[in-house]
């Protein structure tokens, strides 16, 4: 009869490493998007898009809250779409959306890099990938 020790640790043992943080950054950054869009859907509905909006342009403004996807629709006044809390939460939305999005991007790729240099390379191009993105990003949102 043979005795096989369990490869799994215990959870006192596991402690809090970079791993877990980022499995739970994960998760996160996934609940903060689905708080988002409810924000911009139940917001715009509070705005009158019930009435004036189709819902592929009510989406279109969940997903990215920027006064100028409201342009086309039947609303007459755009100013209460276009106030520093909605660009706000579009940078937000955005930044969240993007480091979330790069670090499945990287966890992948871990995947098929197995060579320490490779894997940092990656890791860099990744973060400047995700700071050009964010800047970019911020650029147009609070400039539109």
């Amino acid at each position: 009869m043979s005795t096989t020790k369990s490869r799994n640790l215990s959870l006192t043992r596991r402690g809090l490493n970079f791993e877990m943080l980022m499995w739970f950054f994960t998760r996160l950054t996934a609940l903060a998007m689905y708080l988002l869009v409810i924000v911009g859907v139940v917001g715009a509905l509070i705005m009158g898009a019930r009435t004036q909006m189709n819902i592929a342009d009510l989406l279109r403004w969940a997903f990215m809250p920027n006064a100028l996807h409201v342009q086309n629709s039947n609303i007459a006044d755009i100013a209460p779409w276009a106030t520093p809390f909605w660009k706000a939460t579009a940078s937000l939305f955005l930044l969240i959306a993007a480091s979330h999005g790069l670090h499945g991007l990287l966890s992948v790729l871990d995947d098929y890099f197995v060579r320490p240099w490779q894997r940092q390379a990656f890791r860099f191009i990744v973060i400047v990938l995700l700071l050009a993105f964010s800047v970019i990003g911020v650029y147009v949102i609070w400039t539109s």
